[in-house]
């Protein structure tokens, strides 16, 4: 059927407006502290999830992202089977690159790839 696979979701991010309210909420419900607290992303590690909280985004509900090896044929994969690209991969620092797209229904869906 398709030529790659994911290594599974492993990132999760919130959209959040008030990131100071929300960091104890996600703190006390992880049972551990960010790994990563900046004005513009709180990270957390947990059981091997990433639980991001993100403010002053457009995203409008979490965003599930799957890990793959290959960003690019990932993507060229999804959206030949009808997914509409929404946004195109970015380096979001390390190397890391991002991007997302739509479900025929309109869900987001992640990918995100580890250099």
């Amino acid at each position: 059927m398709t030529s790659s696979t994911t290594l599974g979701i492993k990132t999760v991010l919130h959209p959040v407006t008030d990131l100071e309210k929300a960091k104890p909420v996600y703190t006390a419900l992880l049972g551990v502290e960010p790994m990563a607290d900046a004005p513009y992303y709180v990270g957390y590690e947990a059981e091997g999830q990433q639980i991001g909280l993100v403010p002053n985004s457009d995203m409008t509900s979490p965003v599930a992202y799957w890990h793959v090896a290959d960003i690019e044929a990932k993507l060229a994969e999804v959206t030949a089977a009808g997914g509409r690209l929404k946004d195109s991969p970015r380096d979001v620092g390390g190397g890391r690159l991002v991007a997302s797209f739509t479900d025929p229904d309109g869900n987001v869906l992640g990918v995100i790839q580890d250099r």
